[in-house]
């Protein structure tokens, strides 16, 4: 493997329709909504924040961000419960 190729990662980032990005650099304008626009969909689509992130090559907070820009409303935190609550 050459150290230009990325590894395979079980389709995360194909999945969130986003290629790696450089984390040091500013996305803005076209770029910006259209990464905007991806990671909501994956979003909606089920996929946590995080996977989001890493698919993408980006933090956790740059990635709320971009959804909180767009108006997404947040789940909860946490996964489904077992059982009643007592």
């Amino acid at each position: 493997m050459t150290p230009e190729s990325n590894p395979p990662d079980g389709g995360a980032s194909e999945a969130a329709g986003a290629a790696k990005t450089d984390p040091n650099r500013q996305v803005r304008g076209d770029e910006r909504r259209e990464l905007t626009e991806r990671v909501t969909v994956a979003y909606d689509q089920g996929r946590s924040i995080r996977d989001i992130a890493s698919g993408i090559g980006r933090s956790y907070g740059f990635v709320h961000r971009l959804l909180a820009e767009a108006g997404v409303d947040f789940r909860t935190r946490g996964g489904a419960r077992k059982g009643a609550r007592k």
